[in-house]
């Protein structure tokens, strides 16, 4: 598989994040030959395999062109939730396609998706292949291990979840064995399956992480994928122990201020089980953006305030908050509200008539990059797993096993939260039968609204053709995506394109 050779040829160079444990030295000029020979090289092998995390824009082979792969893109814009945004339907016209669901296989935003994970995967696979053979502390050694089979068990979640079966590989590959065949979806389920369960015993609990560990794989961010892996194939009774060894672990807490969570001083909170780090000062720059992220400068306004305007919250998913729920202004800029140091809110400044704007990941002018280009530098963690997920998925478990209480405790936990001590808004739910489930859907889309979650609660709940039907989605195809051209032209045929592409 073509994305393998990257970890073939040449040098392997790291990338760090905000804690020091990521900010290892590369190693310029190491081959297979002299590489992976002491403890050192092992750590900075799974800092490689943290690396491609924050690789937000790949740049195509021989293109010259960028291709984004944000899970928002696919779970906000191709949803019910938001809309496109730029400058019109001509910028990023291929997102505006399959936001119309009308997407195409030939989308270099899809084949981006594809590499980015590949690239993950093939990182991950050589540290498994090669530490184990390092002299080293053994529980240094199975930590790293740990570390390695959660990431990758984290990019085969994405692609499995993005485009259905795809090639499983496990090992490093040799160019005669670039072409392979893809693997079912069951397959890789059951992979991501052996890689979290394998990883979670010898990965650390969050509050043995010092400071400068932040960021790194935890014990409760394996449970947490496991979790969500039960969830998406609705295996609901495997899932509920899952979900209670989390919630009862006592390592995670509900940040009290909502607002709080998507401050650059709210990363890593209580409530934080996974985040990817990024910060501002890396220097990254466009095709390279290393340590900063693209998310902020892609989701702000345009016009005075210097973004690029996509992610746009739309008039239902605004509607979906209940009267007086503090969540909705910690989640959208409404006109006349304050961007920040950047100014007010009104339409003439953006030069746009979008009424609302994505709240969660915007950045004040003060916190840009101290040196070069701000906008792929942008500072803001990508929080993949918050706690209130996990309470959400906890309460959707509970209730399919039978134990309607439990549900409801867990979800009103999220809603007590969310009205910070005030006894007039956002009452418990003491519903049951549909209407607590109902309730549950409710609360995961307005808890985690613009996070990236929206289309694929939907796929896996299944309701895509009722919700986003009238929105052109059509089942039996559009609950995943299309395999890109281009892989199946480099599989020599081995792949074939999904249902309805």
């Amino acid at each position: 598989m073509k994305p393998t050779t990257l970890l073939l040829i040449g040098a392997v160079a790291f990338a760090g994040c905000k804690q020091s444990f990521l900010d290892a030295e590369p190693l310029v000029g190491s081959t297979a030959a002299n590489y992976y020979q002491t403890a050192g090289d092992a750590e900075a092998a799974i800092v490689a395999c943290y690396n491609p995390l924050q690789q937000e824009v790949t740049t195509l082979q021989g293109s010259g062109q960028l291709a984004t792969h944000f899970r928002w893109y696919f779970g906000d814009i191709v949803s019910d939730d938001a809309d496109k945004g730029g400058s019109g339907d001509g910028d990023e016209p291929e997102l505006f396609l399959f936001e119309q669901f009308t997407g195409q296989s030939n989308a270099r935003m899809l084949l981006g998706e594809w590499q980015a994970a590949y690239r993950g995967i093939a990182y991950c696979n050589l540290a498994l292949a090669n530490i184990p053979n390092i002299d080293m502390d053994s529980f240094e050694q199975a930590r790293y291990l740990a570390e390695a089979k959660f990431i990758r068990a984290y990019w085969y979640f994405n692609l499995v979840t993005t485009f259905g079966g795809v090639p499983l590989v496990l090992d490093n590959l040799a160019p005669s064995e670039y072409q392979q065949p893809r693997a079912t979806a069951e397959a890789i389920w059951d992979q991501i399956e052996t890689d979290l369960t394998e990883a979670v015993s010898d990965l650390p609990v969050r509050s043995a992480l010092s400071l400068n560990d932040l960021g790194r794989a935890t014990r409760g961010a394996a449970n947490a994928m496991l979790l969500k892996a039960y969830a998406y194939q609705g295996r609901w009774s495997e899932a509920l122990p899952v979900a209670e060894d989390i919630v009862g672990s006592g390592e995670y807490a509900l940040a009290p201020d909502y607002s709080s969570i998507f401050t650059l001083e709210g990363e890593n909170g209580p409530g934080s089980i996974f985040e990817i780090q990024f910060m501002n000062a890396s220097g990254g720059n466009w095709g390279n953006s290393l340590e900063g992220t693209f998310t902020n400068v892609f989701q702000r306004a345009r016009g005075q305030f210097g973004g690029y305007g996509f992610n746009l919250p739309t008039e239902d998913f605004v509607n979906e908050f209940e009267p007086g729920d503090p969540r909705l202004a910690a989640t959208v800029f409404q006109e006349g509200d304050v961007m920040g140091d950047r100014g007010l809110f009104t339409l003439d400044a953006t030069g746009f008539p979008h009424p609302y704007y994505p709240k969660k990941y915007f950045t004040n002018a003060a916190d840009e990059a101290p040196f070069g280009d701000p906008n792929p530098n942008g500072p803001s963690n990508d929080r993949v797993i918050r706690y209130a997920d996990v309470l959400l998925l906890h309460a959707e478990a509970a209730y399919h096993n039978g134990f309607e209480d439990m549900a409801r405790n867990s979800l009103n936990a999220v809603r007590e939260r969310a009205r910070g001590g005030a006894t007039d808004i956002l009452p418990d739910v003491t519903a049951s039968g549909a209407e607590l489930l109902d309730a549950i859907y409710h609360e995961r889309r307005v808890e985690l609204g613009l996070e990236g979650h929206r289309f694929f609660d939907l796929v896996r709940q299944g309701r895509a053709a009722d919700v986003l039907g009238p929105l052109g989605f059509q089942q039996g195809t559009h609950e995943i995506f299309p395999i890109p051209d281009a892989e199946i032209t480099l599989s020599g045929g081995l792949i074939e394109q999904n249902p309805g592409y």
